[in-house]
């Protein structure tokens, strides 16, 4: 349904009074007088779970992005419009291109969106189209008009299983996505003929809104012979996340529907099949392998041993056990190594029972006498894979604040650093787009490290974790100092180790310490991916004091970028404090700042992995002879410090950990929403 927008579309895309308040008017000029006719865009009418869809096609001569916009594009909120980018894209065609959203839409049902092919015209492979208030990256033009296509997206939710076997008691779903957050109830074929009710073996937790993989599903209607299932997406209508629809006869927690049926898979499952376990090897840091799958009938472990076992050595060959695994498929099975790898190797993960049932492996302990490996024809369950000891790194689709990021493991043979690089990394740019790195880790696993990124992020985008050795035994990170002599990344295969994700970055807040009358400050810079306010709370706010730590709070900011934003204080500072500026939303659209009286319902703060996007800074009273007693208390003040606060870094462990509740409200106002 290729088309060109209405007229006010084309005004809109090349910017003219479009420019959010309080940003810098874009110079038409650069931002594509010149048309790329052979730009091209082909987007299909489609179901989605409201978290990401698919450009069928997207043609672009000189590389760049495709960018979802919504339907209030057409009314000239350029900015504000984008929901979703994809990652950089080569020139050339790109097929079925797969687009996450920065936030899911919501709202079921028809919604028009927009999809954009964008130009990469400052070459640094990042989409910052709206950061830049529409200064870079502009749309791809023919005629004077961007090119574009519409979709009908009805906002629903997908589900897809793959035929699996079960021990009859529970299966897995290998993907789910939902608009609005619900659950996935598995039927039998009998659903097909009518059964609404009676088909149903079982229902999953509750889910949230967005993608989840891998769901177990216990069955309360265990299936007993080889059957078709039938995975149904189903919604939380009542808002009490516990499912009721058979309960209610119908009445609450309905499927979700798209063309008026309900949404579906349909997979086999086999009852009866042997164990089994699959494994294809690769890197790992020495710690931590993760076998791709295993299936045990009557739950029990993977052990990882070497391959000694091979010349009978049965219990030196033991490397590690995974935790106990209850009955059935389970994929990427992590486990951890007690008897770490430290050389290029052969593993073979065995299938192993829990004869005792403590659920505590004691195979090793007892000599054999319990929790002896499954066995088919004789042989105990294995499969081998090849192993280079080096490092891994796990890195999934997250969100940040643009000052931090969180990788969720890493594992290095030999120590070193985990360092981010942005996007221009795939140009080859190995230094210039390092973005910031870890402080040094020992050798092993490491959970959860958290990365200052010297180069702040403004946008969503993906980022490259890559593994990244210690060379000199300084314990400092050279890699850019040393032009990429020294700390050099880990490599298998021919490549370095690396993991690259979607980063959601739909807001920044940066402030430098200052000093003042107490009654004014300066908020450095912000970015609000959809628009909203940047308000100031004191220290009180580490106490809980959610609402009564408000000084004072923004005019309306459109979305982009906004640069040292004045903000009159309806409660001045009286002596020397902290400055906690965040990152509010709009929520219900009318540009003004309803957090206060909605007691937290409505413009609750843009949040990244359920904290308030934020930043600290030191405040001092100009002329003021005490401390102001909403100031930071000694015990949390050491963890902001001049050097962070004036680097916009994220704040002290203490302050993140203090508001906890005002995320709360961030995503209750959301739900309401």
């Amino acid at each position: 349904m290729r088309r060109q927008l209405a007229s006010v579309l084309v005004v809109a895309v090349v910017l003219v009074g479009a420019v959010p308040a309080g940003a810098a008017a874009a110079d038409t000029a650069s931002t594509g007088a010149n048309d790329t006719a052979m730009a091209s865009v082909t987007f299909a009418n489609q179901t989605s779970g409201g978290t990401t869809l698919t450009v069928d096609s997207v043609t672009l001569p000189d590389g760049g992005f495709v960018a979802i916009h919504d339907a209030s594009v057409t009314d000239g909120d350029v900015l504000g419009s984008v929901v979703g980018t994809s990652a950089y894209l080569d020139a050339g065609t790109h097929e079925n291109v797969t687009v996450r959203l920065d936030e899911p839409l919501g709202d079921l049902g028809a919604q028009t969106l927009v999809a954009m092919p964008h130009e990469d015209t400052n070459g640094d492979r990042a989409y910052a189209f709206v950061a830049s208030n529409g200064e870079t990256d502009g749309p791809y033009t023919t005629d004077g008009s961007a090119v574009v296509d519409t979709a009908s997206v009805d906002v629903s939710a997908t589900v897809s299983m793959s035929a699996q076997p079960t021990d009859g008691a529970s299966v897995v779903v290998d993907r789910v996505e939902l608009a609005q957050g619900g659950f996935v109830t598995v039927h039998d074929a009998s659903v097909t003929d009518g059964e609404v009710f009676d088909s149903i073996r079982g229902t999953s937790d509750y889910l949230r809104a967005g993608v989840h993989h891998d769901v177990r599903v216990s069955l309360d209607d265990p299936v007993t012979e080889n059957a078709t299932l039938v995975p149904m997406a189903h919604m939380d209508t009542n808002g009490n996340e516990t499912y009721d629809f058979a309960d209610s006869m119908g009445d609450a927690d309905g499927p979700y529907t798209a063309d008026g049926s309900a949404v579906v898979d349909t997979a086999a499952v086999t009852v009866g099949q042997p164990a089994m376990v699959s494994y294809d090897g690769g890197a790992t840091g020495g710690n931590v392998v993760t076998v791709d799958s295993a299936y045990l009938p009557d739950g029990g472990f993977v052990t990882v041993h070497d391959a000694s076992v091979t010349d009978g050595k049965t219990f030196e060959s033991i490397r590690g056990t995974s935790d106990y695994l209850a009955p059935g498929l389970h994929r990427n099975v992590d486990v951890t190594l007690d008897d770490p790898v430290t050389n290029d190797t052969t593993l073979v993960p065995m299938a192993h029972m829990d004869t005792n049932d403590d659920e505590t492996y004691d195979f090793a302990d007892s000599m054999g006498d319990a929790d002896g490996p499954y066995t088919s024809d004789g042989s105990a369950v294995v499969d081998t894979g090849d192993v280079t000891v080096s490092a891994s790194v796990a890195y999934a689709p997250t969100a940040s604040d643009g000052h931090t990021v969180t990788v969720p493991r890493v594992d290095l043979s030999e120590g070193g650093y985990v360092t981010i690089h942005g996007p221009s990394l795939g140009a080859g740019d190995a230094l210039g787009s390092v973005l910031g790195t870890s402080d040094y880790l020992a050798p092993g696993v490491h959970r959860d490290v958290t990365v200052a990124l010297d180069s702040p992020v403004r946008s969503t985008r993906a980022l490259t974790a890559m593994a990244h050795r210690e060379t000199t035994g300084d314990e400092t990170y050279d890699f850019v100092s040393s032009d990429g002599a020294d700390d050099g990344p880990y490599v298998a295969n021919g490549g370095a180790i690396v993991a690259t994700a979607q980063t959601d970055v739909n807001a920044y807040v940066a402030a430098s310490d200052q000093s003042g009358d107490g009654a004014t400050v300066t908020v450095d810079s912000v970015t609000l991916a959809d628009g909203g306010f940047v308000t100031i709370h004191d220290a009180s706010v580490t106490d809980g004091k959610t609402f009564d730590s408000i000084r004072g709070t923004s005019d309306y900011l459109a979305p982009g970028t906004h640069e040292n934003v004045e903000i009159s204080l309806d409660a001045p500072y009286e002596g020397d404090g902290t400055l906690v500026p965040m990152a509010h939303r709009d929520t219900n659209g009318n540009e003004m700042y309803d957090f206060v009286s909605s007691d937290g319902a409505m413009d609750g703060p843009y949040a990244a992995n359920g904290a308030p996007v934020l930043t600290t800074a030191a405040y001092t009273v100009e002329g003021a002879s005490t401390t102001s007693s909403t100031s930071m208390t000694s015990s949390s003040s050491s963890s902001t410090t001049s050097s962070s606060t004036s680097s916009g870094s994220s704040p002290g462990f203490g302050v993140a950990l203090a508001l906890v509740a005002l995320a709360g409200a961030a995503l209750l106002a959301r739900r309401r929403d």
